[in-house]
């Protein structure tokens, strides 16, 4: 590394830096005043709200340094541009695009760190920040815990033990219910495809009722459909539920091998897998968009306007992203395309843009 790329680098950082801690304290004061309402309502102390947004940085930093980088990007390129020390470059024979090399490098760095941190941070900073929520401040007593990919939970009248909780249809599935006497003497046990909730009700589908006699052999009855009376709500099992932004990609992998073993509809999960892979490699599109746009004019007349674009261009990413993902969630479209579409269309029209930049 030569002392120009050192120099790059240096004034890249220093602005990416400012950058990316702004938006993590815009992000942190809009969620604070979202959720004020709650914090208020349950009495939180403190200590409760402090240690729940130290537990959200982590996501809102993974999903603010593609952000940051692209600012940083567009800025120092354009401080460089304006004081006209991308034409002393030049006149020393050093090309745009040798000048934009440390930055492209930095990009893939960025990648990898991202990926990192949605690994083995966020899931478990995420599952903190939910127990803080539910637990601490809301007081909801833990009954349940979700293990082998799976949930477990202990209710009042038994053990409940589902595949799978859908918090967006509110739907059970996989389940298996053993209901005891205040002896713990196993009476009754349900199983059922899914239940769903519907009315302030649990309607179960497809469900095996088997009881216990206690003297006899078990009794046996299947039935299309049922409503069964279960003292807990959606949100109880909310709580217990791991989302995908709870699980590494390892994890996530994973829970989605068992639930399609077991005949579930796993697309959604799917979805959310290849977006875990492909959200952090939009670091790598956008620096080459801000450096296109950056290196578009030597003039700072143009800056101004090269960025304001790139900007809107970037942050359209997030839209053209979070669409086609919700269609993807909703089975319109393979997983595959629902996650990668966003980074094709911007990285296509990124590398025409970098490579008309006049050298």
């Amino acid at each position: 590394m030569n002392i120009l790329d050192r120099y790059i680098l240096k004034e890249f950082i220093k602005i990416f830096t400012v950058m990316l801690v702004s938006l993590i304290g815009l992000y942190l004061i809009a969620d604070f005043f979202e959720r004020m309402r709650m914090f208020l309502s349950n009495h939180a102390t403190v200590r409760q709200m402090t240690s729940y947004f130290l537990m959200t940085i982590p996501m809102i930093l993974s999903q603010m340094i593609p952000v940051a980088f692209l600012l940083g990007t567009l800025l120092s390129f354009g401080i460089l541009s304006k004081n006209s020390e991308i034409t002393a470059m030049k006149a020393n024979g050093v090309s745009l695009y040798r000048i934009s090399l440390p930055i492209i490098i930095l990009s893939f760095a960025i990648c990898i760190v991202a990926f990192l941190l949605n690994e083995f941070v966020t899931p478990y900073t995420n599952q903190k920040a939910k127990y803080v929520k539910y637990v601490e401040v809301q007081k909801r007593e833990r009954m349940g815990s979700f293990k082998q990919n799976e949930i477990w939970y202990r209710s009042q009248k038994g053990i409940y033990n589902f595949s799978v909780f859908d918090p967006r249809t509110n739907t059970l599935k996989g389940i298996r219910i053993n209901f005891f006497d205040r002896e713990m003497n196993l009476y009754e046990r349900i199983d059922a495809k899914e239940a769903r909730w519907e009315g302030g009700k649990w309607i179960f589908k497809d469900v095996l009722v088997t009881t216990f006699p206690e003297d006899g052999l078990p009794v046996l009855e299947k039935i299309p459909s049922r409503i069964i009376d279960l003292p807990e709500s959606p949100s109880d099992f909310m709580a217990v539920q791991k989302s995908s932004e709870e699980m590494g990609l390892v994890e996530l992998n994973r829970f989605i091998q068992k639930i399609r073993s077991e005949g579930y509809d796993t697309i959604r999960y799917r979805t959310d897998l290849h977006g875990k892979v492909a959200f952090p490699l939009v670091n790598i599109i956008l620096a080459i968009l801000g450096v296109s746009f950056s290196l578009k004019s030597e003039r700072s007349g143009g800056i101004a306007q090269s960025i304001g674009a790139g900007i809107i261009i970037g942050f359209s990413y997030w839209i053209v992203f979070a669409f086609t993902i919700s269609l993807g969630h909703s089975g319109t479209i393979p997983p595959v395309i629902a996650a990668w579409a966003a980074n094709f269309i911007l990285g296509i029209a990124a590398l025409i843009m970098f490579i008309r930049v006049k050298t």
